[in-house]
């Protein structure tokens, strides 16, 4: 991982290598590196540990050109951060090499070069298959050959793009479980992780897909499947939101992309519905005639979109009374299952629709065991909405900051959604659908009274910033987005969080609370609002800090040690996505405060393509 940017022009490459660099920056990473060809065979090489503004200072005391080029953004799986086991690799000399995701059988790999006398100088997986290929070579096998070979001998993920020093004006990449995306421009042929890195040069672009590997020149291109075989890819056309990649004035990613949300809800909602009812085939043509047949649902996610997953599941069951499960992608695929009965949906969620273990998840589950699958996803043509049958799309827009802010919202919604077409099949009247929609379309203006209470939760993080843990509670609907509060703190702010049910405090919990320990707890008036006051003197009575965020409606009072956030009346059942814009905008302001790197914490990447 993370980022790759590749190219081939008739013009110097640097600054579109870098500028895609910079575009992918979103994905998180630790180190940056490129290298260029120029003409009689001249390498020139950058590496650096940290930011691509220090790669692109670096560049600018000692200037490169080249009409050939990689470059990469590494987050680091094999190997601490360094300069040494940052990308580009290179062999001999020779060859020179980028790579995304893991190589499993690197060491068996490393051991082979090592005895054949080649001295490799970093700790990752990645460096071997730059030797392995210059081995291939040395006996004299031509580029092409030399590359497909030594990928029939990987084990496991990767995106690669190589180039040899000896060709000046090509480069050959292959995939394999990590995303690469071929892009045709006017002047050249160029490679990137995500389209989005390639968006100045390029509106055309070839998905490669399993096993494919491309042979580029500033002249063409030729694409081979995994069986070597000549083919041809579809080409796509893609145009972009002009400020996809732009803060617009905000000053972070995230933070615009929170502000975004109640346009995205309403431009989902405009797209997807008519009047009284949810348009079902947009949930794709086979969408009626197997939605009429689902008796159960297994939901396999991770991250947020296991929250929003968790969100829907309560949905489906309360509202419909359809079994649903709900798994983390990276437990399902590993674990013996029992198999399941009747018609069961197998629904993936996944923000980039490259998660490396929702996709794994997807491909170890047959139609003997689930009638048909669906996929809940914002990047058209990534690897899980080709793989498969069903698809959704969010179209939140691109989502630069790793923290999913306004995806989650987008991604709930679509389940909501998808309740209601269930609904139809199992007695919810139209009345009600109507009733459902009408409170959908109120929350594009509920979550921007939210935003506007924005000053208010920043006074409240002036408070909190300091801490060093925090717990989260929440009940029914709401539960599920104390889960994602507290993983929103702790991904930003490096605040340890937890959540857990509120009634679940005298089991454990309890025992954490102090004037130290802040309780988070979010409130809406329901039937269990009762009982969640009963959990909030349990908190009060052991002098622990309380902060509520509710409607005026839970008649709740002040706590003497806490704060109540009032947040705008909302229809129950849809108001875990009005509450999390809120306790989004509490981990915002929280990590600005403690001076984090808010669109790129630490140690996490955007796209998590390796387990």
């Amino acid at each position: 991982m993370c980022g790759i940017v590749g190219a081939v022009a008739k013009e110097t490459v640097v600054p579109l290598l870098m500028d895609g660099l910079t575009r992918l920056e979103y994905r998180g990473y630790d180190s940056a590196g490129i290298a260029v060809l120029k003409a009689h065979n001249t390498l020139q090489l950058a590496k650096v540990v940290g930011k691509v503004a220090t790669l692109q200072a670096l560049l600018d005391k000692t200037p490169m050109s080249g009409t050939a080029g990689i470059a990469h953004t590494r987050w680091a799986t094999h190997g601490k951060p360094s300069e040494r086991n940052a990308h580009p690799h290179i062999a001999d000399d020779r060859v020179v090499l980028v790579h995304n995701g893991i190589i499993e059988n690197h060491e068996v790999l490393r051991a082979e070069m090592i005895s054949k006398g080649y001295t490799l100088v970093s700790d990752t997986d990645s460096e071997v298959v730059a030797w392995c290929i210059y081995d291939e070579l040395k006996q004299g096998k031509e580029f092409l050959m030399a590359v497909q070979t030594v990928v029939n001998r990987l084990e496991g993920s990767y995106a690669i793009c190589v180039m040899d020093t000896h060709q000046p004006d090509r480069i050959i990449a292959v995939r394999l479980r990590s995303p690469l995306v071929l892009g045709i421009g006017k002047n050249g042929f160029f490679l990137a992780s995500d389209a989005l890195a390639l968006q100045k040069v390029s509106h055309q672009f070839v998905y490669l897909q399993e096993g494919d590997l491309v042979d580029m020149t500033p002249s063409g291109f030729k694409i081979y499947d995994a069986n070597g075989k000549r083919i041809e890819r579809e080409i796509f056309e893609q145009t972009f939101y002009q400020d996809s990649a732009d803060k617009a004035g905000f000053p972070h990613f995230m933070l615009k992309e929170i502000f975004e949300q109640p346009k995205v809800v309403s431009d989902l909602l405009y797209n997807v519905t008519s009047q009284d009812h949810v348009l079902e085939e947009f949930f794709g043509v086979e969408a009626s005639a197997l939605f009429s047949k689902v008796d159960r649902i297994q939901i396999v996610a991770c991250g947020t979109s296991y929250h929003a997953g968790l969100i829907g599941r309560l949905w489906i069951e309360d509202l419909l009374g359809i079994p649903c499960q709900v798994e983390i992608a990276s437990e399902f695929r590993y674990r013996y299952r029992a198999k399941e009965s009747g018609n069961c949906l197998f629904l993936t969620i996944s923000q980039s629709g490259e998660t490396a273990d929702t996709l794994a998840a997807l491909r170890s589950v047959g139609t003997e065991e689930y009638f048909a699958n669906l996929a809940i996803c914002n990047v058209p043509n990534s690897s899980l909405v080709r793989e498969s049958r069903l698809v959704f799309m969010t179209n939140a827009g691109p989502e630069i900051g790793v923290c999913s802010t306004k995806s989650f919202t987008a991604q709930c919604v679509a389940l909501f959604l998808l309740t209601l077409i269930l609904g139809r099949r199992r007695g919810l009247r139209i009345k009600k659908e109507d009733f459902f929609i009408q409170a959908l379309r109120e929350l594009p203006n509920l979550i921007e009274k939210v935003l506007g209470i924005s000053d208010k939760i920043l006074h409240l993080a002036g408070k909190l910033h300091k801490k060093s843990h925090a717990l989260f509670l929440g009940r029914g609907l709401l539960y599920p987005i104390a889960k994602e509060g507290a993983l929103k703190l702790k991904e930003i702010s490096y605040i340890h969080a937890e959540a857990y049910p509120a009634g679940e405090l005298k089991h454990g919990p309890l025992a954490l609370i102090d004037k130290e320990m802040p309780v988070i707890a979010v409130a809406v008036n329901d039937v269990l609002l009762d009982k969640l006051k009963s959990n909030f003197q349990e908190v009060l009575s052991r002098g622990g800090v309380l902060i509520v965020f509710a409607t005026a409606s839970c008649n709740l009072q002040v706590p003497e040690n806490g704060e109540i956030i009032e947040i705008p009346e909302v229809n129950e059942i849809v108001s875990p996505i009005v509450y999390s814009v809120a306790l989004q905008l509490l981990a915002y302001h929280i990590a600005v405060l403690r001076g984090t790197d808010v669109d790129q914490p630490r140690n996490l990447a955007k796209s998590v393509t390796v387990e």
